[in-house]
């Protein structure tokens, strides 16, 4: 156990430089009165690992030492190759790279683990885009990545609802959602997200930026996701909905709208009550529409009204009277 952990301590000091003992009790898992124990049986193993003192202090690894261990094991290694995304890579202008890094780690892997490598590989592949729908173009992501990578700004002309907009922007980071990239990046003093497909050209600029240092791609995504749902829907609806229909939710409701729909146990008619969150009308009604007659929207008003006018409208529009040519 102590062994792993020594590891995992030597190759987090070889990653991020110069770290904290508290940062690395963290990702250890461990108390920093260990890590203290740890980085003492390092040094006596001979790996150059220092601290330096003062409030930016923490302790790194001598300039230029790397070690050639890696420990990894074959579930690891197998991991890193169905990481591998062919597709993604190649939009991103890595596809190269990508194959001449997982060359050199199959080379290096022995004979069990590359045979265990390879059946892996043949039985998962990953689909990114959603159903019925393609991989969007994203001609400008090479140059994005490069502006991310080394941290470039960059002038580029964006097609907003607004029309096209310049922007001098400092890309952060690119993300891959359903098949739809994204640019993750600061203009001024904001932190916006901008659809690359949207992107009409781009010009990198020759100075580079300094990134924010509380900024985290992950938490800031899944922040803009839960920003963006609550936005999307901003209504809470009361409902009566058939065991049918509340099965059917798992299906054509997002999983924002599963997760925050209350449902109360079924009445004597076997129908539930339930509070669940909509868009506005008309969208949201064409939304709640799906589940056809295993829902009914009981308020606020404003909904049911105009559930009631949509669904009034279709009548009228599926009457024989408004299309004679369908007569039976």
């Amino acid at each position: 156990m102590r062994a792993s952990r020594l590891l995992k301590l030597l190759m987090t000091l070889q990653t991020h430089g110069k770290i904290t003992a508290r940062e690395l009790a963290d990702m250890c898992q461990t108390s920093i009165r260990t890590v203290y124990r740890d980085i003492d049986a390092l040094s006596e193993m001979g790996v150059p690992v220092y601290s330096e003192q003062g409030v930016q202090g923490g302790y790194r690894l001598l300039d230029g030492y790397r070690t050639r261990l890696n420990g990894l094991s074959a579930r690891e290694a197998e991991t890193l190759f169905l990481a591998g995304l062919t597709g993604p890579a190649q939009k991103m202008g890595l596809d190269a790279t990508l194959a001449d890094a997982q060359l050199k780690l199959m080379t290096a892997l022995p004979e069990n683990m590359r045979l265990e490598v390879d059946r892996l590989q043949s039985r998962f592949l990953l689909d990114a885009p959603n159903w019925f729908s393609d991989d969007e173009e994203a001609e400008h992501l090479p140059h994005i990545m490069t502006a991310v990578l080394e941290q470039r700004s960059v002038l580029m002309a964006y097609q907003s609802w607004k029309g096209v907009r310049q922007r001098e922007a400092q890309p952060l980071g690119v993300v891959l959602k359903g098949g739809q990239w994204y640019l993750v990046a600061r203009v001024e003093t904001d932190i916006r997200t901008y659809r690359v497909s949207r992107i009409e050209s781009v010009e990198l600029q020759s100075e580079a930026f300094e990134r924010p240092s509380d900024f985290t791609l992950a938490e800031f995504w899944q922040a803009s996701l839960r920003r963006m749902e609550t936005l999307q829907y901003p209504v809470t609806a009361s409902v009566r909905i058939s065991e049918l229909g509340r099965k059917m939710m798992e299906f054509l409701c997002t999983s924002y709208v599963v997760e925050n729909t209350v449902v109360m146990p079924a009445d004597e008619t076997g129908w539930h009550h339930a509070t669940m969150p909509v868009g506005n009308p008309p969208h949201g009604c064409a939304e709640l529409l799906r589940f056809g007659a295993e829902l009914e929207v009981l308020g606020p008003p404003e909904v049911r009204v105009a559930m009631e006018a949509l669904v009034t409208k279709l009548t009228e529009q599926y009457s024989p009277k408004a299309s004679p040519q369908y007569r039976g």
